[in-house]
């Protein structure tokens, strides 16, 4: 039997989301389910196994980027589209992919894509590789935890230290007066690119490998992250491209706005009208004076979103009622319109205006208001019975 302890494995460890339509023909599930029963790994070697199983899963592809946004594979997040939207922007994008751009670019500007000879190391270049030489250790007894989130972000501090080391060694600068000392700088950036590649290997395994098809790393193994040496110096680069794009805000959006529509199409579906109220009295419903009006006018109340003001026929003498309905329509769409209201209540003041009555609406499923009508006109001020 599997050791018990990986009773704390979140339920979808080492599967597609729950949706994938593979279900169980899911390379990643038929992966897990494949590791042997009397074999013990950690999860550093359960991602290892898993993944080398996962890459002809293009759902599992698809949402690579989702997952990071996610956690990983963290089941406590209360993802939103935005959040996800400043995962990728924030880190990825403006962290991660940056510092892969910008050290590749200069790679290819300045040595026509070939990793440059590392020369004499500075105190900074020292200190700066000693930053991430225990990257491998870090990473592991993160994951080894199950501290998925720590681990990303041990691994996306790879990427903070790059950032750094390129900002303030300036290379594009140093180059008009040290050349030589510009090889250095993007000699050791590179290392950190191809750690990138390693570390990010758990969590975004198909930007991992663009990664490494960027840099023409033939090898790539895990007990190689947090060498100085994953890229010889001759070594030629493949062109560089964007490893990762920024999301636009219609692009969330839209995603936000698809599921809003199928919340509301799962409302709609699963629609149950409310238990009817008790039983009244005929009489008390007869002291009820239900009217139909004519709409003569009809504004928006300024300082009040939600209501109108209705300037109604009723045969006799005109009134004014004021109705909560502005979200849902247009003043100009109600006038000339008649419309059903309750005559014999008592006026009350609403920001200022005395309301004269109550127009009728029917309250639709999604909380949405339908003023109610009559088929064909009739005489302002006609009874409903």
């Amino acid at each position: 039997m599997k050791d018990t302890s990986y009773s704390k494995i979140p339920s979808n460890y080492g599967l597609c989301a729950a949706d994938c339509p593979r279900g169980d023909t899911c390379l990643r599930r038929i992966a897990y389910d494949r590791i042997p029963a009397n074999v013990v790994f950690p999860p550093t070697l359960h991602l290892k196994a898993i993944e080398a199983m996962a890459g002809k899963c293009k759902y599992y592809r698809s949402n690579e980027k989702v997952r990071y946004a996610k956690g990983f594979l963290s089941t406590d997040n209360d993802f939103t589209w935005k959040d996800f939207q400043a995962r990728n922007n924030n880190e990825l994008v403006a962290v991660y992919g940056n510092f892969v751009n910008r050290a590749l670019q200069l790679t290819q500007k300045y040595y026509d894509g070939v990793v440059p000879a590392c020369g004499e190391l500075t105190e900074y270049d020292r200190q700066t590789l000693d930053e991430f030489k225990d990257v491998k250790a870090k990473v592991e007894e993160l994951l080894d935890a199950f501290k998925f989130r720590d681990a990303q972000k041990e691994a996306m501090n790879l990427a903070r230290i790059g950032n750094k080391y390129i900002a303030d060694s300036e290379p594009w600068k140093v180059v008009k007066t040290d050349p030589e000392r510009v090889k250095t700088i993007i000699y050791i950036s590179l290392q950190l690119t191809a750690n990138l590649a390693i570390a990010f290997e758990p969590f975004l395994p198909f930007s991992s490998e663009k990664l490494r098809k960027m840099l023409n790393m033939e090898s790539f193994e895990w007990n190689r992250l947090g060498r100085t040496d994953l890229l010889q110096a001759g070594h030629r680069l493949a062109k560089p491209e964007l490893l990762f794009e920024k999301i636009e805000d219609d692009v969330i959006e839209a995603q936000v706005q698809k599921l809003l529509d199928t919340k509301k199409a799962n409302e709609e579906a699963n629609y149950k009208a409310k238990p009817i109220r008790e039983n009244i009295a005929f009489e008390d419903f007869q002291k009820l004076d239900i009217r139909v009006g004519t709409v003569l006018e009809c504004t928006k109340v300024p300082k009040a979103d939600k209501l109108l003001c209705f300037k109604i026929a009723d045969g006799l003498e005109n009134r004014t009622i004021v109705s909560g309905i502005s979200k849902f329509y247009k003043p100009e769409e109600l006038v000339g319109k008649q419309v059903c209201f309750i005559a014999n209540l008592a006026p009350r003041k609403l920001k200022g205006i005395e309301s004269q009555g109550m127009i009728l609406s029917a309250l639709n499923y999604d909380e949405s208001l339908s003023v109610i009508t009559v088929d064909r006109e009739v005489k302002p001020g006609s009874e409903v019975c």
